[in-house]
């Protein structure tokens, strides 16, 4: 097996899938938008904040099977910082993200003939709203095709969405693109479903989203990984009587992740002892929020390490999304062993041993989610042994083996 993958932003699940091919000797070429040189004497120029992002693009890839795509991508994040914003516009920019998505998908579609034939390339894999060019050349040339799916299909997804613009109408416009999406983007998104041969997800959520015509497909479920290091926290220490129960919301502030309801929650119980603790980028303007909750703490944007640090100095980690794939910020608070809070929506429902590393509550339950926030309120004494048996229970979820599992299935005949 040689395989082609390609995504354009290279995420950590990306990363994990790039080093288990690599590993395995099985890559023929890794495609994305931008590669950066660690070793470059011009990255020393950049301001500190700016170099550490252009590195986040870098790739631990042999020489000769790194291709980049990068004019589109570089569009998307400079046009808007020179006043250009209508560049990027949803669907209609010249740069936004679906023009981006759909010109890289094109240009590795046009790579495929050129690999098989010097690479002996004969799988592809393509993640979504990427692959349909991609897809439907490896079909012409009899390749396979690996669709991996990080969130839940789009007509689970919008269903649920077009719910929660009736059920909480003030939210709506805080539920981002998804209920935006044009019917050409849609129809694309099925047609690329419609031609994999396989299909990869991080969990349950993902996988029963998908359309009972697409059930049928070899399937590939395997959870992501925690966080490097994620042992190596600092013991949880016991949250102090004198000061409010901390309680962590990471994410885009909208209805999607169920803010809506964690702030009803936090309404009805009124505790004075209970502290919310927001950190995520605002999807509508600020006085929004406080007009639905004026109490609550608001914690900007940061580097990476800044937000572990954040989450060690709160107590517990509320999550109650209606629509995720498997949300990575679950992982990195047990890492820093807070307990959870959580849907089963959220994707991680595996990481619940309830009663020990958290609580699953359902979605769209401000009462549920009250009832175990009041739970924590009065067995303060119980948080440390549960932030403990949480960062025990993440160390089971390594980037390795996530990446390693799927190319050991990928590998199965059963699946050739």
């Amino acid at each position: 097996m040689k395989v082609v993958l390609s995504h354009p932003t290279g995420n950590r699940n990306v990363r994990a899938i790039l080093a288990a091919l690599c590993a395995g000797g099985t890559l023929a070429e890794f495609d994305t938008t931008l590669a950066a040189d660690p070793t470059a004497a011009w990255l020393r120029l950049l301001p500190p904040r700016l170099r550490q992002e252009w590195l986040r693009r870098t790739y631990a890839v042999p020489a000769g099977q790194l291709q980049t795509h990068p004019w589109r991508e570089l569009g998307r994040l400079l046009l808007p910082r020179l006043g250009l914003g209508h560049h990027v516009r949803h669907e209609q920019g010249w740069a936004s993200m679906d023009a981006m998505y759909q010109s890289f998908d094109q240009a590795v579609a046009r790579r495929l003939p050129q690999l098989q034939a010097s690479q002996q390339a004969d799988t592809v894999y393509a993640y979504e709203d990427g692959a349909l060019a991609t897809f439907t050349q490896a079909k012409a040339l009899g390749m396979r095709c690996v669709y991996d799916l990080p969130i839940a299909y789009w007509e689970t997804g919008r269903h649920l969405m077009l719910e929660e613009a009736e059920r909480r109408p003030a939210w709506a416009p805080t539920l981002g693109g998804g209920i935006r999406d044009s019917a050409a983007k849609l129809a694309r998104k099925t047609r690329e479903l419609e031609l994999a041969d396989v299909v990869v997800g991080p969990g349950s959520f993902v996988m029963d989203s998908l359309p009972a015509w697409a059930r049928a497909k070899p399937t590939i479920m395997v959870p992501f990984g925690s966080p490097e290091g994620v042992g190596e926290a600092a013991a949880t220490q016991e949250v102090p009587p004198a000061r409010p129960l901390r309680v962590l919301f990471v994410g885009a502030l909208g209805q999607r992740k169920g803010l809506g309801d964690l702030f009803e929650a936090v309404r009805q119980l009124n505790r004075p002892d209970l502290e919310l603790v927001l950190l995520g980028s605002p999807l509508a303007p600020m006085s929004f929020y406080r007009q639905e909750l004026p109490d609550f703490t608001y914690e900007a944007s940061r580097p990476h390490e800044q937000v572990l640090a954040l989450m060690r100095s709160c107590d517990v980690f509320c999550l109650p999304s209606i629509v995720e794939g498997r949300a990575l910020v679950m992982q990195e608070a047990m890492s820093q062993g807070l307990p959870l809070l959580i849907t089963p929506n959220t994707g991680g429902a595996d990481l619940i041993l309830e009663g020990r590393t958290g609580f699953l509550v359902p979605i769209r339950s401000p009462e549920a989610l009250a009832e175990k926030l009041t739970w924590f309120l009065d067995n303060r004494a119980a948080i440390p042994e549960m932030g403990r048996q949480a960062r025990e229970h993440a160390t089971g979820y390594t980037w390795t083996r996530y990446g390693s599992q799927v190319l050991e299935i990928l590998t199965n005949p059963l699946l050739a």
